[in-house]
């Protein structure tokens, strides 16, 4: 084991992934002797040279219909989009390419490879370096969303990633990247996908939460014990395919349920496991599902601190379902 922060262990698991296999290239936007705007890349091109981790011209939907062609020809590209906000002239590549392949060639055909692009707020970036759009692409058959929250699953998710046989978006919480530290495992240990992570043991309340917001939940739980109300913190890890089962166990468990994400709170996804418990384990809930997010709005720059739920909502929204 050695400590590493969420962004050591991203590139840990890329430099362990290219070891491996010869057909895992890396590329995008000053990925190359640069190391990418946050690093995640330093010393790939270095190791492997410019033929497996090069830069590429600033256009996102030549990035990733690049990595299409690729992925349909033997190699496994692992395309990283600078910022989340910039996906989205790439989104039919993604939506209409990537995720229709198996299904319209009759599996002739597959894209296994991997999108790595950090996502979400904490860095002041203001509304076009901070926002989650998880849920446009959760929306979306043929494709996986996975999204860290530790060093070590920041590894072994992406291992498991690259190795999937269909494409994979990984969302990267860069509010995180250097302000959570935890053991990495030296070997290459892939995480299942579809597997939910328990953070924290409670029978009264559940909390299901992703990416930035585990640490904000675990924190909203500990002053939750301090008066007197247990709560089980579930990160979700993976949004598609969702761990369904999973995700009903925990509920039943407690029959109080909060869901915790930062983007807008209309469509997202906390709607998705209100709706899930709602059709398959409303018999056992005590109380609403009650959803701290976003506000729906463009993600502001000066009042960032107000818009990212913080230990304060959360809590609130712990002991509103308690008291219920």
């Amino acid at each position: 084991m050695t400590t590493r922060t969420l962004i050591q262990a991203v590139n840990d698991g890329l430099r362990s992934a290219m070891r491996a296999d010869d057909s895992v290239l890396v590329f995008g936007e000053d990925v190359g002797p640069k190391g990418g705007v946050f690093l995640a890349t330093e010393g790939l091109t270095e190791e492997f040279g410019e033929q497996r981790c090069f830069d590429t011209p600033l256009s996102e939907d030549g990035i990733i219909g690049t990595a299409v062609g690729m992925a349909m020809n033997g190699l496994r590209p692992v395309a990283e989009i600078q910022f989340q906000d910039f996906i989205f002239p790439a989104f039919d590549q993604i939506v209409s390419e990537a995720a229709k392949l198996r299904y319209r060639s009759g599996g002739q055909y597959s894209a296994p490879m991997v999108i790595r692009t950090p996502y979400g707020g904490g860095i002041r970036g203001g509304l076009y370096h901070s926002q989650s759009g998880e849920a446009y692409f959760c929306h979306t058959p043929g494709l996986k969303v996975v999204i860290p929250s530790t060093p070590a699953d920041a590894k072994g998710l992406l291992l498991a990633a690259i190795a999937d046989p269909d494409p994979v978006l990984f969302l990267e919480p860069k509010a995180l990247y250097r302000t959570v530290k935890g053991d990495v495992p030296d070997d290459d240990q892939p995480v299942s996908l579809s597997s939910l992570r328990v953070v924290r043991q409670g029978s009264d309340v559940t909390v299901f939460c992703y990416g930035a917001m585990v640490p904000v939940a675990s924190g909203a739980a500990e002053a939750a014990a301090e008066k007197g109300i247990s709560v089980n913190v579930i990160d979700l890890r993976t949004l598609l395919p969702l761990d369904e089962e999973g995700v009903l166990a925990e509920a039943r468990k407690t029959g109080r349920v909060v869901t915790v994400h930062e983007a807008p709170r209309f469509c997202g996804y906390g709607a998705e496991i209100s709706a899930l418990i709602a059709e398959n384990a409303i018999e056992y809930m005590e109380a609403p599902v009650r959803r701290v997010a976003g506000f729906d709005t463009p993600f502001p720059n000066t009042l960032e601190h107000h818009y990212i739920p913080d230990q304060r909502r959360v809590l609130d929204a712990i002991e509103e379902v308690y008291n219920f």
